[in-house]
């Protein structure tokens, strides 16, 4: 966001008397007025009729010269600090492995797109993954080759989402979709795509070495009675991705047994 130093000049005359004196306590209150209505920074340039047109505009122009270098070197700074600002922001809620969005900023987006959702009527849901055995991975080939397929997992599964489809890594090798505009239907398609299209290429992790990954995934869509957090809507995303694992693993759950939760 754009920040435009503001100077406020004013030309009161000083004549060096009791009057002079009268002006400066104009010029101190002209100043406080300044600042509340928004300046960042009050000139007064007195012209005093003691000193000659030409020693007066040497004076001034060196006063207003200053304080333009003041207001440069703020508006520099306020620059460079927003910068400074951005890239922590970033990094505070960027995964440096995978380059998805973090836990953190899934915590923070969640309830932005649940009452967006609300506002606007409209549906919204979520998609846990986990990638299966992941841990025997680890074991196998080493946490290199781990990070590598977490890696590839995670481009592929960026590049088979909508544009408005938001993915986090919300731990280890948990995932979370959140998917705007999408009723339970459609996010059980998707759900179901991805969790094809991530098992049926193997990740080339390196000239020798080709892994078969697949993921089980529990879906949700956000309810009435749902807390404005997304506590709800997460906590029976969890419960359906354990499901799916409980199952057998590589497949999708996307609704409960309860008759009362049918339209989930």
């Amino acid at each position: 966001m754009a920040w435009i130093y503001c100077i406020l000049i004013d030309d009161l005359v000083d004549e060096g008397t009791l009057e002079g004196r009268v002006s400066r306590e104009q010029e101190a209150k002209l100043r406080v007025e300044a600042l509340e209505v928004g300046a960042d920074a009050y000139l007064w340039l007195p012209l005093r009729l003691e000193l000659g047109l030409a020693q007066n505009f040497v004076v001034q122009n060196r006063w207003l010269r200053a304080q333009v270098q003041t207001g440069l070197r703020q508006v520099q700074n306020h620059r460079e600090l927003m910068r400074t600002n951005d890239v922590l922001s970033a990094i505070a809620l960027s995964d440096p492995l995978t380059e998805l969005n973090n836990r953190r900023a899934f915590e923070w987006e969640l309830p932005r797109q649940i009452q967006n959702a609300r506002t606007r009527n409209s549906p919204v849901s979520v998609i846990m993954l986990d990638v299966d055995y992941f841990k025997n991975i680890n074991d196998s080939y080493g946490h290199l080759v781990g990070d590598r397929t977490l890696q590839l997992f995670s481009a592929r599964l960026r590049h088979n989402l909508r544009f408005y489809d938001t993915p986090f890594r919300y731990g280890g090798e948990e995932f979370v979709v959140i998917l705007s505009d999408t009723g339970s239907q459609e996010t059980l398609a998707i759900a179901n795509r991805l969790c094809q299209l991530i098992g049926e290429q193997p990740f080339a992790i390196n000239d020798e070495l080709e892994l078969t990954v697949t993921v089980s995934a529990g879906i949700a869509t956000l309810k009435p009675t749902d807390d404005a957090k997304g506590i709800n809507l997460l906590q029976r995303a969890d419960e359906r991705l354990l499901k799916a694992k409980a199952q057998g693993r590589n497949r999708v759950v996307g609704f409960s047994i309860d008759p009362s939760e049918a339209e989930d």
